[in-house]
């Protein structure tokens, strides 16, 4: 299944064929079909496959910030892992998500239960932050959160498109500079 997230990720859920994955995977049709019944199963599997993967990623590098510092050491996770693939392919759900979401509800459903987890790991590093006076007490993380990943998912956007994944940092700097607008009195300059 690995081959075919990987083909459907620099290909395309569409351009990519059954008979592709079976020799990217040497796979014989006899096996594919012991597994999935047909291509649109096997693009369900890919979406659990990426989210997983991404979804895990994310929890290593955000369960325990509680800080500015931790915050910005996610960004620099996030902009070398933009940098290793030199901004190419944009974001393995994001992918999935402009090209399913309008034409397979199921595939949509999937995708955005798996966007609000992972705005949900960034709503609780947030949280985390205000709970260590960081933030204000009245802080609106589900909020920030949505904005945090949508700079996330813009700047792999923008990264794909000019191959710079500096516009990933640029858009993420943004983001957390927004986020320090709600810095507490008492949170401490070296934060």
């Amino acid at each position: 299944m690995l081959a075919a997230a990987e083909l459907m990720h620099i290909r395309g859920v569409a351009a990519t064929t059954i008979d592709e994955v079976l020799a990217a995977s040497a796979t014989s049709k006899s096996q594919f079909y012991q597994h999935f019944d047909d291509k649109t199963d096997l693009v369900y599997d890919v979406i659990t496959l990426r989210a997983d993967e991404i979804l895990s990623w994310q929890r290593l590098r955000l369960e325990k910030v509680d800080s500015f510092r931790g915050l910005y050491q996610w960004r620099d996770a996030m902009v070398q892992r933009c940098t290793l693939r030199r901004g190419l392919w944009g974001c393995e759900l994001g992918s999935l998500a402009a090209e399913l979401s309008d034409s397979d509800d199921r595939a949509r459903i999937s995708l955005a239960e798996h966007f609000a987890e992972w705005r949900d790991i960034l709503a609780a590093a947030l949280e985390r932050m205000r709970n260590a006076g960081v933030l204000v007490a009245d802080v609106d993380g589900p909020a920030l959160a949505t904005g945090l990943l949508a700079a996330v998912e813009g700047g792999y956007l923008l990264s794909q498109t000019a191959h710079d994944p500096r516009l990933m940092q640029t858009a993420l700097n943004s983001a957390i500079g927004h986020i320090m607008m709600f810095r507490s009195d008492t949170a401490e300059i070296a934060d």
